[in-house]
């Protein structure tokens, strides 16, 4: 199937490396050289910041080439207040932006003149942004566009994706259809695990025992990306990386709480092929153009199959070479994941739940945006809002809430004037009542909702270098003298000053970690099931032999989990009575099932003392043996107490100050100052009290409880699980603690101690203590 030049919309799906974003360019190049256009031709869209400076300079050496006269440029966070205002006056004929970029341009009264003229928008890696409320907030914004446009043409990228008809279906301008295209898959990837001398822990996340190999792997390849899953954990492997690189190699770090000026330092040095590696996060997951890359390392198991598809895809980004990878389990039970997601990318068995109808919180702040570029008909907006893929579901009346909850705060808040932000005119259309608010709600637009956080800096007279930046729940735990690591550095704390953690360089002790606001992720549902299913063979000749002789040894002290079955071991250690529930859930879920489990067994007497959760099970210790763990595992029992926890838990609280924030309601920036993480949650959860107990049923309550119940407290994996076990509980009273079980026990033991080496040292001897007490010791 070919696309046609007027086609409304075409979704392009190509491996990384087959030139999907220049295909994606052409009929722009070929129509701007052919017939002269003024203002804006084709706006890109992508997740990444880096990425828009990345497609910015690749494209231009073809324009320069052929000598077009086109102007590319990009407006991000990053460009300078001067350059946005040239470009409302005077567009490029290619801007290249990110989505939250695009819903301020949209917000501006001169919107309409700015998009004039609008023929093709390209969204990039797609995937990522439908994901997520940045996708919510984007296709809203192109609905916006084709209401200046309506002959606007929509082209979506992606190398990467489950259901190709759902991502087709958000892309397109409803009811308008979008034609798939689907281009060569290329060679298969060159994948594998790591072998390493040491066998990998039974818990952590760090993967120090790999060092040695992996810089060894650094030697044998011109470029390597080191991808992690969390920012925190970069850090602690690119310190214990520079420590035993005897031979100085050029290693960089890139991740999204470093200085923009160090991640630009970096990228720049990759481009010209100075560094031999970069330990990185998802700051370079998506589609950056380094061909010398010749090998990428993915440190901890992955989660998701479709992000290690993206990861791998950064090696030998070019369409005819298969990208090289390594696995890196950081733990025992990361070596089966990695191999069951090693499995499902070479059988292209890609993983993805269906994000269900677009959040309200997202949409509330669309109108408020909409309010701010000028006067609006609600019924004419209510139409152009259900064009977007995500809202083409939305009903009236939900609509009408928010709206009136944009113009009036709601029910319990319309006697404030802070809230009384819209009125509807003699004519019935919608205006702000504060023309100067239109300022304001720009400052705060936006879906990304980081952890608060705080600036690094180098100590300096008129302030130093900046460095990054560190949450604030952190910062407050400093005391002078406190050392950290931020950008491969150990920093000394000085103080705070302004609301900036002042730091000078000390390389002299162990460093402590800063807590970075990076995402940790659960195991996909599909990789989760898959895993379940593996460990139903008779053996696992693909394992190494270390972590098959663990699973037989599970086998034959208990049994193993199984799919459409609950197991649940009890067994007893140092007169604590322990239950281990091995639901596969993924971690959210899992936690989720410990809160829940620990109240059921209060509510029976059964004195729970405390829980510990991972991807697949939860460890709960307490001083009354389970003898029938069945009647703690009622759903609806289950679903009575979340209920009860989740009124006035301070994750509810958590989850309510993030949507109020998106919708409005909360301000983080003012025309004086930014409002710090303490004061921002002082007001959310004096706001929310206010409406738990005046009214419970205000549409920004609602919204948090769907949030919750989707997000943090992943509830629904929880009622799949149980549902498909229907009762089939697999109980085993265990003599001593069991193979499966043993790591999440280790996690009970830690002790928290001032020396690190300390630390390491009670650790490993309980790790041994536990071995023998159960046979686990010949593992």
């Amino acid at each position: 199937m070919l696309a046609r030049a007027d086609d409304p919309c075409t979704l392009l799906i190509a491996p990384t490396g087959g030139g999907k974003t220049l295909a994606g360019f052409l009929p722009t190049l070929a129509d701007v050289a052919t017939t002269p256009h003024e203002g804006l031709h084709t706006l890109y869209v992508s997740p990444l910041k880096a990425l828009a400076a990345d497609i910015k300079r690749n494209l231009r050496a073809p324009v320069e080439e052929i000598d077009l006269d086109i102007r590319i440029e990009d407006r991000t966070g990053d460009t300078s207040q001067t350059v946005k205002r040239r470009q409302r006056v005077d567009p490029p004929h290619i801007l290249l932006t990110t989505p939250e970029s695009l819903a301020l341009l949209t917000s501006y009264e001169d919107a309409p003149r700015i998009f004039k003229g609008l023929k093709r928008v390209v969204v990039d890696e797609i995937h990522a942004l439908a994901e997520s409320k940045r996708g919510d907030q984007l296709f809203l914004a192109l609905a916006r566009l084709q209401s200046f446009c309506p002959d606007l043409k929509r082209v979506g990228l992606s190398a990467t994706v489950d259901h190709p008809e759902d991502i087709a279906k958000l892309l397109a301008r409803n009811p308008d259809p979008c034609k798939i295209l689907y281009a060569d898959p290329g060679p298969a990837p060159d994948i594998a695990m790591l072998e390493t001398d040491e066998a990998p822990p039974w818990l952590g996340g760090g993967a120090a025992y790999a060092i040695p190999a992996v810089l060894e792997q650094i030697k044998a390849h011109r470029t390597t990306l080191i991808f992690h899953n969390t920012r925190a954990q970069a850090e602690i492997f690119f310190h214990n990386l520079w420590l035993a690189n005897d031979e100085s190699l050029p290693i960089g770090i890139h991740h999204g709480s470093l200085d923009r000026q160090q991640r630009e330092k970096v990228e720049a040095a990759m481009v010209r092929g100075d560094l031999r590696a970069i330990v990185c996060t998802g700051s370079l997951d998506l589609g950056i153009d380094w061909g010398d890359v010749d090998l990428v390392i993915q440190v901890g198991a992955p989660k998701n199959v479709k992000r290690l598809v993206q990861r791998i895809g950064r090696a030998n980004h070019r369409y005819n070479a298969p990208s090289k990878a390594l696995l890196v389990p950081a733990n025992r039970w990361e070596v089966v994941e990695c191999v069951n997601a090693l499995q499902a990318v070479l059988e292209g068995d890609l993983d993805g739940d269906p994000r269900g109808p677009g959040p309200r919180d997202v949409l509330c702040q669309h109108i408020l945006l909409r309010a701010a570029s000028g006067p609006f008909d609600a019924d004419g907006l209510y139409t152009e809002m259900t064009t977007a893929g995500a809202y083409v579901d939305l009903t009236r009346d939900a609509f009408d809430t928010c709206l009136e909850f944009c113009a009036t705060g709601g029910y319990a808040l319309k006697t404030y004037d802070r809230w009384q932000r819209l009125q509807q005119r003699p004519d019935g259309e919608w205006r702000l009542r504060d023309p100067r608010a239109a300022a304001r709600l720009r400052m705060n637009a936006g879906t990304i909702q980081d952890s608060d956080t705080l600036k690094v800096q180098l100590k300096r007279n008129r302030g130093g270098k900046p460095l990054g930046e560190v949450e604030e729940a952190f910062a407050a735990t400093l005391t002078a003298g406190d050392t950290f690591l931020i950008g491969g550095q150990i920093v000394r704390y000085e103080g705070l000053r302004d609301m900036t953690v002042q730091v000078s360089r000390n390389a002299s002790r162990k460093p402590r970690v800063a807590v970075f606001s990076g995402t940790k992720f659960s195991t996909s549902t599909q990789l989760s099931q898959r895993t379940l299913r593996y460990l139903q063979a008779d053996s696992w000749p693909d394992l190494p032999a270390h972590t098959a002789d663990w699973l037989q040894l599970q086998r034959s002290m208990s049994r193993l989990p199984e799919p459409g079955r609950l197991l649940v071991e009890t067994f007893e250690r140092d007169g604590r009575q322990n239950m281990c529930v091995y639901g596969f859930a993924g971690r959210n879920a899992q936690q989720t099932l410990g809160l829940l489990l620990t109240k059921r067994m209060e509510d029976m007497d059964l004195a729970p003392m405390g829980f510990v959760s991972s991807d697949y099970a939860t460890l709960i210790w307490g001083l009354d043996k389970v003898v029938d763990p069945h009647p703690l595992f009622d759903l609806q029992t289950l679903k009575s107490g979340l209920d009860g926890w989740l009124a006035g838990n301070a994750l509810m609280k958590k989850t309510f100050r993030g949507a109020a924030t998106i919708a409005g309601l909360i301000e983080r920036n003012s025309p004086s100052a930014r409002k710090s993480g303490r004061q921002a949650t002082f007001s959310s959860d004096i706001l929310y009290d206010t409406l738990l107990k005046y009214d419970p049923d205000h549409v920004l309550m609602q919204i948090t409880r769907e949030e919750a119940l989707r997000g943090l407290v992943d509830f629904s994996r929880i009622e799949v699980l149980l549902n498909n076990v229907e009762g089939r509980i697999d109980h085993v009273a265990a003599p001593h603690v069991t193979p499966l079980a043993a790591p999440l026990l280790l996690e009970v033991g830690k002790v928290p101690v001032q020396s690190g080496s300390a630390e390491e040292r009670l650790l490993a001897e309980e790790t041994a203590a536990l071995m023998n007490d159960s046979g686990l010791s010949k593992v």
